[in-house]
């Protein structure tokens, strides 16, 4: 996997918040440096252009919890998709079965949504998937598998007071614990803070 690593030392490292989780922001609100900085460890140079390159790129995959095949794979299949190929693999990243999982609030974080979905809690149009980097088509239904729904974090989540929110692009149901892929999102509502086009840079040499 991309990594067990603390996230909220690599939200440091970054200087942003990847996983979205607003107590991260909190987190580089009180703590904007890296870690170590704050304590006079010797400040290193200014990255250069492939070193800004290198570190978008570990941002997308610590963002997505993907390993460096995983993500190498991703982006050659963005590569020969028409269209523009920043914005085709971030498409296809959020298209991830677990981020979808993430995307429709039935798991906390992405890590969680990944374990959720290797240990066969969802169905997609019925049949179980249990690949996390399976990719959701238009139309496609989410739903928890029926022997999961008496589980614990299932049971809370469906009684929970607290609506599930979904970005424009997804449909979700809290009542049945499902969820529809209306359509794929636009580059504009993906919330990941990441250069798209420095990755693009950086395959390309």
């Amino acid at each position: 996997m991309a990594t067990r690593q603390p996230k909220g030392k690599l939200v440091r490292r970054f200087g942003s918040n990847i996983f979205g989780n607003p107590k991260y922001s909190k987190l580089l609100d009180k703590k904007p440096n890296a870690p170590g900085k704050e304590r006079g460890a010797k400040q290193r140079g200014k990255l250069s252009v492939y070193g800004e390159q290198l570190k978008e790129k570990q941002k997308f995959r610590f963002a997505y919890g993907m390993s460096e095949r995983q993500f190498s794979n991703l982006f050659q299949k963005a590569f020969k998709m028409s269209g523009v190929t920043g914005e085709n693999l971030l498409c296809l990243l959020e298209r991830r079965m677990d981020n979808v999982v993430f995307r429709l609030g039935l798991a906390n974080t992405r890590r969680q949504a990944r374990q959720l979905v290797r240990h066969g809690h969802f169905t997609v149009n019925g049949k179980r998937v249990d690949i996390p980097s399976a990719l959701v088509r238009e139309g496609d239904v989410i739903e928890v598998a029926e022997k999961s729904r008496s589980g614990a974090f299932f049971k809370e989540l469906k009684e929970s007071s607290n609506a599930l929110s979904a970005p424009a692009w997804l449909t979700a149901d809290q009542a049945n614990l499902t969820g529809t892929v209306t359509r794929f999102p636009h580059r504009e509502e993906i919330d990941v803070p990441v250069n798209e086009q420095a990755i693009v840079e950086l395959y390309s040499k």
